[in-house]
């Protein structure tokens, strides 16, 4: 089937495709799974998740290389991490040789929606793992439904990495020191939108939050992990429980570690900001974001050039580039072949 789209300016931002991948557990059981065509769910008006928040979503992406094979990167660790967040939701885990089922098929059904290479763009996943078993005191379900979903997503920068200020407003926090700032649950995205949506009317692009107990540490941006850059080149990044801990962030470690790069993951004082040669926060959608300036009420810290990336962050971007887009050796087999 040929798909109409202009490949070269998706953005990133939901469109149809072919269908997603529903599962439904019952009985302390998965079903086999279903292909769905129609974009929606048909739930009970008590379901969990609508009334007390049981949910939990990962993002990660496929991708079709140089050669043309098609891969998806590290599903298993995407996997691992809706496992805990199951656990902490009191949710029933999907096993990962069925994520990973659930992922083959949805990709095999969707292979036109893949953005050709040399677009910079790729093919978004998002599964999805909600209580859809009518409960109204306050318990979990007794059924759950794992959805899988795919949209083509273009390339986040055109034209090179592009930095951006932040913004830190002390008036809000993104998650409770001992909550659930750790798991990937929409609960913690929601505490976010305001203070969000008034940094962007504020004209900064993100929010960067400290930790929530004294305000005097840095935790992590809006929807992506800190990483900061020393003067003698070695990563920091944050250590915190209210932090999701980052797949990206993950691999941007595990490259610098190839690289004989220091690594430091610990609790980052809001006073040290000023003492880094280059801040980005990283994730899933952009790889990094490039923090040029942070304001923090009167104070205002200038940590790099507004015009572009410093040099080790627009390194470790085009080395996670390179690996998913098949341009560069996958020594660490991050990238899983998906047969389409």
């Amino acid at each position: 089937m040929a798909v109409n789209l202009d490949w070269n300016n998706l953005g990133f931002k939901y469109r149809d495709t072919a269908g997603h991948m529903e599962y439904v557990w019952k009985d302390g059981a998965w079903d086999a799974g279903a292909f769905v065509a129609e974009p929606w769910l048909k739930m009970h008006i008590a379901a969990a998740c609508l009334h007390y928040g049981q949910e939990c979503f990962e993002g990660l992406k496929v991708f079709r290389q140089k050669d043309g094979r098609v891969v998806a990167f590290r599903p298993e660790a995407n996997a691992e991490r809706m496992q805990r967040t199951a656990l902490r939701t009191c949710m029933p885990p999907v096993p990962t040789e069925m994520f990973m089922d659930a992922l083959r098929r949805l990709v095999k059904a969707n292979a036109d929606y893949i953005p050709p290479y040399g677009t910079g763009g790729s093919l978004y996943i998002r599964p999805l793992l909600i209580g859809t078993g009518a409960q109204i005191g306050v318990a979990p379900a007794d059924s759950y439904t794992f959805v899988m979903l795919a949209t083509p997503a273009g390339a986040y920068y055109k034209g090179g990495l592009k930095p951006v200020r932040a913004v830190i407003l002390d008036d809000y926090d993104r998650a409770a020191p001992l909550g659930m700032g750790d798991v990937k649950v929409g609960g913690n995205y929601a505490a976010s939108i305001f203070a969000h949506e008034t940094a962007k009317k504020m004209g900064f692009p993100v929010e960067l939050y400290l930790d929530a107990k004294t305000h005097t540490c840095v935790e992590e941006f809006a929807t992506s992990n800190f990483l900061g850059i020393k003067k003698d080149g070695t990563y920091v990044t944050t250590d915190s429980r209210s932090v999701l801990p980052s797949v990206t962030n993950m691999t941007l470690r595990e490259i610098c570690a190839d690289e004989g790069r220091k690594v430091e993951v610990r609790h980052v004082p809001y006073e040290e900001l000023r003492e880094f040669a280059e801040v980005a926060a990283c994730g899933t959608a952009v790889v990094v974001t490039p923090v040029w300036q942070i304001v923090r009420g009167n104070e205002t810290l200038t940590l790099g050039d507004p015009e572009k990336a410093g040099p080790v962050i627009t390194d470790l971007f085009e080395k996670v580039q390179g690996i998913q887009y098949g341009e560069l050796p996958d020594t660490h087999g991050w990238c899983v072949p998906i047969e389409v």
